[in-house]
């Protein structure tokens, strides 16, 4: 372990905590302004979370612990989510537990908690909520895997760190295994980040709303805590996105000046990834729950072509 691990480590922390509701912030404006209307405020992620943090948490009489526990916990993963992808260096106090099927893990852990306490209190949209969510992470952690699983096969590692720098030090090329991965990648992301076409993150439609019917019952502190954790969620597979498919300007061992360089690369990709997905969720039209398993089915299925291509023509 050295002295500049850590500090990368925790310079990627610090920017991940505090730039995840900016990216929200930035997302939410270039779809206002795609959709010809007037755009919020940057900031205003910033300040509903400190107008929550200063509510009273309203807790139902009947809740058990795990539901108070639930925002925490899922806060948690979130970070430590963010902590363990390579967004600005591989040489990260948490390389060595930088491992695909643990990042995946992560996501998962949250979803279960997650859906446990919407069913916790026991109203009709939490479970409804919990259910949606659940079948959504059925079809969709498959998917994802299949994608790590694609870039892992270039350096036959699940480590995230070989991975990033493997791909990183090779000549420029689009890999048609990689750019299968991508499209797949896109597609899972819109489904684990509760975005267009699979639900709408400015709804509360109660035959629509999949993340929202979950979060019903929170207020005040938990329900911050959970609305930032969205955030970083949506942080954290913006930043696989760019380690996977865009990894050139992430510092590498033992280089301070890289990590100088690697952090306004990060902002200036992930503008341009922000931007791009409220294209996409403009673009694209609300799908009906039923149609959900085809479009992951779609998905999983080029996440597979994208391995077989990498297997069968090692391009």
């Amino acid at each position: 372990m050295s002295l500049y691990s850590v500090l990368a480590q925790l310079l990627a922390l610090a920017l991940a905590v505090l730039g995840a509701p900016l990216l929200t912030g930035w997302v939410n404006q270039c779809r206002a302004w795609l959709q010809n209307k007037s755009a919020p405020p940057l900031l205003l992620p910033y300040r509903t979370l400190h107008k929550l943090f200063h509510k009273e948490s309203i807790v139902a009489e009947h809740a058990s612990p795990l539901f108070r526990a639930t925002p925490y916990l899922v806060f948690g993963a979130m970070v430590l989510a963010c902590g363990i992808v390579p967004s600005l260096s591989t040489d990260l106090l948490l390389a060595p537990a930088a491992d695909a099927i643990a990042l995946v893990g992560l996501f998962a852990l949250a979803r279960v908690f997650m859906s446990l306490a919407a069913m916790d209190i026991g109203t009709a949209f939490g479970t409804l909520g919990a259910r949606r969510e659940m079948l959504v992470g059925f079809l969709a952690e498959p998917a994802l895997l299949m994608v790590l699983f694609t870039a892992s096969s270039l350096t036959q590692s699940t480590s995230l760190a070989s991975i990033v720098q493997t791909i990183a030090h090779q000549e420029f090329a689009i890999l048609p295994s990689l750019a299968v991965a991508g499209v797949a990648f896109t597609m899972v992301s819109l489904a684990e980040n509760a975005r267009v076409p699979i639900d709408n993150p400015a709804t509360h439609l109660e035959l629509t709303m999949i993340h929202e019917a979950m979060i019903l019952e929170y207020s005040g502190r938990h329900l911050a805590l959970i609305e930032w954790a969205a955030s970083l969620k949506l942080f954290a597979y913006s930043c696989i996105g760019v380690a996977l498919f865009v990894p050139w300007g992430i510092a590498t061992v033992d280089d301070p000046i890289g990590i100088l360089l690697a952090a306004p690369s990060l902002v200036i990709k992930l503008i341009i990834g922000g931007a791009a997905l409220a294209l996409i969720e403009t673009l694209s039209a609300k799908m009906r729950i039923f149609r959900v398993p085809e479009f992951l089915a779609g998905a999983f299925l080029l996440a597979v072509i994208g391995i077989l291509v990498r297997f069968l023509l090692k391009a």
